[in-house]
């Protein structure tokens, strides 16, 4: 089958001829139709996360996908809760040292796989697990959310920041939004109260006791975050674990948004997006042979939301 490969940290992605996999008893085996990148590719191909995610390789990457089913597992039934049959349209978050979603075919453990109903697109489905995940981890369950608080949500025009903001409006919080260029109208689009333009102002003049800060930049952004929390708020990051001593001083927590792969919350995800409450933003979709200026894209940091690989 074709799929993307790398050789080693910091090589270029190329186009391989690999083995399909084989699945094991509680494994289903998934025709890819679209995989998304994530800024964690790049990270991962640039030896960032070597200490959490070592690699071996050739390595194939990508976590993120959505297809068909055509074959499982023994210990699969069909019949039972959880269960999965050949033809059912599916999408999934793999295990990133495992890798394997950009290829034609995926071997998927049948537990994380959810369903994607028929008035959702493939395309889309495949932009959903790690960003809206993240998001949605992040405010819900280690930031616990409300109605009628505020949340500061910088590169809300990325991945997991444009999904913040629609998931933080719909649970009827003030959302406050950072960007630059085309992202601050896109920004505005998904339905930020307030968006500061991060090259032009320092958002910790223009906004104060925020309850959450969601942070997926880190470095001087993380730092200068703190001050703009309410006694007793929190800041979430995505990009690396928050300073806990300069947290206390401020008199706030600080929380780093290990992401982890669940089924039951991107079942919660995709019924946002059938119901229409989340969109997904699409940055680019482009085909297998393009997967190395995607990557490129992907690092530069440029990318308004998802780049999406069709593998059809």
């Amino acid at each position: 089958m074709k799929a993307v490969s790398l050789s080693a940290y910091g090589a270029d992605p190329v186009i391989a001829d690999i083995p399909e996999p084989v699945i094991a008893a509680d494994e289903v085996l998934v025709r890819v139709g679209y995989a998304a990148l994530n800024p964690l590719d790049v990270k991962l191909q640039q030896r960032v996360m070597h200490e959490v995610f070592p690699l071996g390789f050739p390595y194939s990457p990508g976590t993120d996908l959505a297809g068909t089913v055509v074959a499982v597992g023994h210990a699969v039934v069909g019949d039972e809760p959880g269960g999965w049959r050949e033809g059912d349209r599916v999408v999934a978050r793999l295990d990133p040292t495992r890798g394997g979603a950009f290829a034609q075919f995926a071997a998927v453990p049948a537990a994380q796989l959810v369903a994607v109903p028929p008035a959702l697109d493939l395309a889309l489905a495949a932009g959903l697990p790690t960003a809206a995940g993240t998001a949605w981890q992040a405010l819900f369950e280690d930031g616990g959310l409300k109605a009628g608080q505020t949340v500061l949500v910088h590169a809300g025009a990325g991945g997991v920041g444009s999904f913040a903001i629609q998931s933080a409006r719909t649970a009827g919080a003030r959302v406050i939004a950072t960007a630059s260029g085309t992202g601050l109208e896109i920004a505005r689009k998904l339905g930020a109260d307030l968006v500061i333009d991060h090259r032009a102002e320092r958002f910790e003049t223009m906004v104060s006791d925020v309850d959450l800060v969601l942070d997926t930049i880190g470095g001087d952004t993380q730092q200068r975050s703190f001050g703009v929390l309410r006694t007793g708020g929190v800041l979430l990051a995505t990009s690396a674990p928050p300073d806990g001593a300069l947290a206390k001083a401020h008199g706030v927590a600080a929380r780093f948004v290990f992401h982890s792969s669940d089924a039951r919350r991107l079942g919660q995800v995709v019924d946002a997006v059938v119901a229409g409450s989340l969109a997904v933003l699409v940055d680019r979709q482009v085909p297998l042979e393009g997967v190395a200026d995607a990557f490129r894209h992907q690092a530069s940091g440029r990318a308004r939301g998802k780049i999406l690989v069709s593998l059809g």
